[in-house]
C-alpha cells in the first residue's frame, strides 16, 4: 500500500473517530492496552530481530532505547490506561466571550482529522501516540524509524487489535 493510500484511508476513518463519544474511545484504549499486554511474545519476537539488525549500527544509548521488554510493554499498556482516564478534549470551550451586542463567541476544541507522526527508532512511541491520537478524536499514521519497524508493526497490529474488540 503506498503512503497516498493509507492517507486516504486515514482520511475516510477520520469522521468515525471526531465523532465518537468519550466512553467509545475510552473502551477502545483499554481494550488496546490489553491487546498490548497479550501479544507482549509477538512484539518482543520481533523486537529481538529489530535489535539484531540494528547491533552495529547504533549507539549503546540507541539500543536501549529501541529495546523492549515485558516490563516495558506493560508500562506502555499503563500508558494508554492512563490516556483514557484523561477527560475528553473534543467539544470542550477554551474561551468565550459576548459581543456588546449580545452574541456570544465560544473557542471550541475539536479534532483536527488525520496526524501524520514520524519518529525514531523508539517502538513505544507507537503506542503514546495512537492513543493520544484516539483521544483527541484524530485518525493517525504512525512512521517509526526503520530499525524498529518490526516492534512497531507488531505493537500496530495489537493496538488495531483491541480497536476492532471495541467496535
Amino acid at each position: 500500500m503506498t503512503t497516498l493510500e493509507i492517507m486516504k484511508k486515514a482520511k475516510a476513518a477520520s469522521p468515525l473517530i471526531a465523532r465518537a463519544d468519550r466512553a467509545k474511545k475510552d473502551s477502545a484504549l483499554l481494550f488496546m492496552a490489553d491487546e498490548l499486554c497479550g501479544s507482549a511474545d509477538k512484539i518482543l519476537k520481533a523486537n529481538e530481530a529489530d535489535l539484531a539488525d540494528a547491533k552495529g549500527q547504533i549507539s549503546d544509548i540507541m539500543l536501549d532505547r529501541l529495546a523492549l521488554s515485558t516490563e516495558r510493554i506493560e508500562a506502555m499498556a499503563q500508558g494508554v490506561r492512563e490516556v483514557a482516564q484523561l477527560p475528553d478534549p473534543v467539544g470542550s470551550v477554551i474561551n468565550e466571550l459576548v459581543r456588546p451586542n449580545g452574541l456570544k463567541i465560544k473557542k471550541v476544541s475539536v479534532p483536527l482529522g488525520v496526524v501524520a507522526i514520524i519518529y525514531e527508532n523508539r517502538p513505544n512511541v507507537t503506542s503514546d501516540a495512537a492513543a493520544l491520537c484516539l483521544k483527541s478524536g484524530n485518525a493517525c499514521v504512525l512512521r517509526s524509524g526503520k530499525l524498529a519497524w518490526r516492534s512497531a508493526n507488531e505493537i500496530t497490529a495489537a493496538l488495531k487489535a483491541g480497536l476492532e474488540k471495541a467496535g
